[in-house]
């Protein structure tokens, strides 16, 4: 009996696609570095909150694939 996707599956597959430019960006590069990486990763981060500010829905990513929504975190005063 075959098995079908997990959730995490599911999550990394509609986050991979949101990443399509930078996985096309990652395939051409010819030698690895930690730079490179750190690179990638912050391009990585920067996409994913640039999309969540974005959202129609705040949280509909999380909603989608079955996770919770976390809370907003309590704003800090710009006092002082």
């Amino acid at each position: 009996m075959s098995k079908g996707p997990s959730r995490i599956d599911l999550l990394e597959l509609d986050i991979d696609l949101r990443l399509t430019d930078l996985w096309r960006e990652a395939a051409e590069v010819g030698e690895w570095s930690l730079e490179i990486v750190a690179a990638f990763m912050r391009a990585a981060y920067g996409k994913g909150y640039c999309d969540a500010l974005t959202e129609d829905t705040p949280g509909s990513l999380c909603e989608e694939h079955g996770y919770r929504i976390p809370a907003r975190r309590a704003a800090l005063s710009r006092e002082g």
